[in-house]
């Protein structure tokens, strides 16, 4: 058995079966990856796929379970790489990070700047999406860390790194009725408006919609979009009462926006970063951890490099202890 055969074979598996489309990815040619696929089926004795004349039609059983223990392989073998560059080439490589709109325009680029500026030959590449989108990406081992918020479930083959939490604010356009309230805003309140937010999880699990729904209400969601700016700019078409990430309320939107605090409104949410298990994390992965965490002590980032489980991780930090990220002059704050 080799590794080229384990390529091939989990190329075929990532490319929808389809084993010309697995020769492109790999460069190589059609009839050669079906070979190394033959001889890889009759060195183990097993058939890894059934078959519809010429083509591929599915995984049998077995196949399931090579696969699974082909990519455990195909890490380790990264990590022995990564292990040897890392004595001779701690500032150079690559970073491929995926994350939500939110993370890439209001919080990463300070931390992308000071990275940069310590590791200039680190090419950094930065994928958006949503929280399933992001989960297609690392099963696709496309990238390094995934940042998301909760969705914890859909990404059990991650450690995750507890950063920071955050809040929901609301904006409105100035003068907006909300803005003469003279009490704190209530979920009643917000109820009586067409709201403007983000997409919701496909599970159905948001926490906003959970909110409403413990209130007994239900709020006329007339518009979602990922993108922050973009639920912003229908605000100021007055489409509706925007709801929005804390730190996605901007010093520069508050020109012709108003930004109405929603602590205690919606459960405070949890943002982490994530890499895959087992994976060898290399001298410039680390520091980008602590830039983005930066409450993580230095004993604590060595516990992290050796945590072998996600419980090894959950036991170094209290949840409550985690700094409270905010939007404008408010960025960082101590935790509540």
């Amino acid at each position: 058995m080799k590794l080229q055969q384990l390529k091939y074979l989990l190329a075929i598996v990532d490319n929808g079966m389809n084993i010309t489309a697995a020769a492109e990815r790999m460069y190589t040619s059609q009839p050669g990856v079906s070979k190394q696929l033959k001889l890889l089926e009759e060195e183990l004795g097993l058939q890894l796929f059934t078959r519809k004349g010429k083509s591929l039609g599915g995984i049998t059983p077995a196949g399931h379970q090579v696969i699974d223990r082909a990519r455990i392989i195909m890490r380790e073998a990264d990590n022995i790489r990564s292990l040897a560059s890392e004595f001779y080439q701690e500032e150079e490589g690559s970073l491929s990070i995926a994350t939500t709109h939110t993370q890439a325009r209001y919080v990463l680029p300070d931390i992308v700047a000071e990275f940069r500026k310590r590791f200039p030959k680190v090419g950094l590449n930065l994928h958006q999406g949503t929280s399933e989108q992001i989960a297609d990406m690392v099963a696709a081992n496309n990238i390094d860390f995934a940042i998301a918020t909760g969705s914890n479930d859909l990404f059990s083959d991650l450690m995750l790194v507890p950063s920071y939490r955050w809040d929901r604010s609301i904006i409105v356009p100035k003068g907006h009725e909300l803005t003469k309230l003279d009490r704190k805003i209530t979920l009643a309140d917000l109820a009586k408006y067409p709201l403007v937010t983000y997409v919701f999880s496909f599970g159905g699990q948001s926490s906003l919609k959970r909110a409403f729904e413990k209130e007994g209400l239900d709020p006329d969601v007339v518009f979602t979009a990922r993108d922050a700016d973009v639920i912003k700019t229908y605000v100021r078409m007055g489409l509706g009462v925007g709801i929005v990430a804390s730190m996605a309320a901007d010093c520069d939107d508050r020109k012709d926006l108003e930004v109405i605090a929603a602590e205690g409104l919606f459960p405070r949410s949890t943002t982490w970063i994530g890499y895959r298990k087992n994976t060898v994390l290399r001298a410039y992965m680390v520091e980008f951890i602590r830039l983005f965490a930066s409450h993580i002590s230095a004993q604590q980032l060595d516990d992290i490099r050796r945590a072998a489980s996600q419980e090894d991780i959950d036991r170094l930090f209290d949840p409550a202890r985690l700094p409270v990220r905010g939007g404008c002059s408010d960025s960082v704050t101590e935790a509540a």
